[in-house]
């Protein structure tokens, strides 16, 4: 889902986009957050991601200054997303602590 532009960025002309993915448990999001988290931006200017956990839902919040940086960055997010899901799916429920 997109996340509404706030008036503060829509001044400075920053876009913004917003995705929640839910997860079974509380624990395999934090996996997921665990796993996704060390990806930083290559560039350093232009683009912010913010990766949170609240219960079993990672939440994901970009900012960025062109709509071009912002969907490489979801894109290639989205990739690595998937990529961490269907490894969980293949090892199966994890085993708690």
């Amino acid at each position: 889902m997109a996340a509404p532009c706030t008036e503060n960025n829509h001044k400075q002309g920053k876009l913004e986009f917003a995705l929640d993915v839910p997860f079974p448990s509380s624990l395999e999001a934090s996996i997921a957050l665990q796993s996704l988290s060390p990806d930083r931006e290559l560039r350093k200017g232009g683009i912010s991601k913010e990766l949170t956990v609240s219960g079993s839902t990672l939440s994901v919040r970009w900012r960025a200054d062109e709509a071009r940086i912002l969907r490489v960055s979801v894109g290639s997010f989205m990739d690595h997303l998937s990529l961490v899901m269907e490894t969980m799916e293949a090892f199966g429920p994890p085993v708690t602590r």
